[in-house]
């Protein structure tokens, strides 16, 4: 293993928690949580592009919201507007086609 990445390897792992002041820290807390068969499938395959594990990447929204002091992304309910245009969408109604950025671009007046 190279120095660089040997390095960035060290960093990871603090930053995991896996190492403080030289010594290893065992992990003693599990979390337990009912998730839809598909959607774990799906985030566990772009984790795996990431190179992350499950275990990884709850370790890493644990402690964005621990820096962050909450949510490490806004929760928002949407207005009615918004909820209007996602029910007519889902449905194909209101659609807008367009041939590429330029021509959405054109349409949107921008």
């Amino acid at each position: 293993m190279g120095y660089i990445k040997l390095l960035t390897f060290m960093a990871y792992m603090a930053y995991m928690g896996y190492i403080k002041g030289g010594k290893n820290m065992a992990k003693i807390s599990t979390v337990r949580a009912r998730i839809e068969p598909e959607l774990k499938a799906e985030v566990e395959k772009l984790f795996k592009q990431l190179g992350l594990s499950t275990t990884e990447a709850i370790n890493l929204f644990y402690r964005q919201i621990k820096m962050r002091k909450g949510l490490p992304f806004n929760v928002v309910i949407p207005n009615k507007t918004t909820e209007k245009v996602f029910k007519e969408t889902d449905i194909k109604r209101n659609l807008i086609r367009c041939d590429g950025a330029d021509d959405m671009f054109k349409k949107l007046g921008i």
